[in-house]
């Protein structure tokens, strides 16, 4: 059984809560990365923030990136836990449809799964499949 633990990409960055979004979007162009997740000051994850929640939730609604906080983006907050076999990651993220998930261990983040780490651990047909599953709106 493959597990989130065996697949995730474990070289994950958090941004504060309290950092700016123009933090944010500096911190995802220095990791080349499109999502980070959100931590509190207890190290503990409060959500996720895309590049795409800050053009669209903050730049396109006219409000200042450099004085939106991190916190203010965070939504509904979907994970798995570090040994949860693959099948429930791939459900996971068909069933909400998202392509980056969390991975955490005794409440803290330790990584997180991405599209790129499933197509190395997937056949073609189940590549497919997901990318049916999440695309489809």
């Amino acid at each position: 059984m493959t597990t989130a633990r065996e697949i995730m990409n474990t070289g994950v960055q958090c941004i504060k809560e309290d950092q700016s979004l123009r933090d944010a979007a500096r911190m995802m162009r220095e990791l080349n990365v499109g999502s980070l997740p959100i931590c509190g000051e207890d190290d503990k994850l409060h959500g996720i923030i895309t590049d795409r929640d800050i053009v669209l939730r903050c730049v396109a609604e006219g409000r200042d990136p450099a004085s939106m906080k991190a916190g203010e983006m965070s939504g509904h907050l979907h994970w798995v836990e570090a040994d949860d076999d693959l099948s429930h990651v791939l459900r996971t993220m068909e069933e909400h449809q998202i392509r980056r998930l969390p991975v955490i261990e005794e409440h803290r983040l330790v990584g997180m799964v991405s599209e790129a780490d499933l197509s190395r651990h997937l056949n073609d047909n189940q590549i497919a499949e997901f990318v049916e599953r999440v695309y489809a709106r």
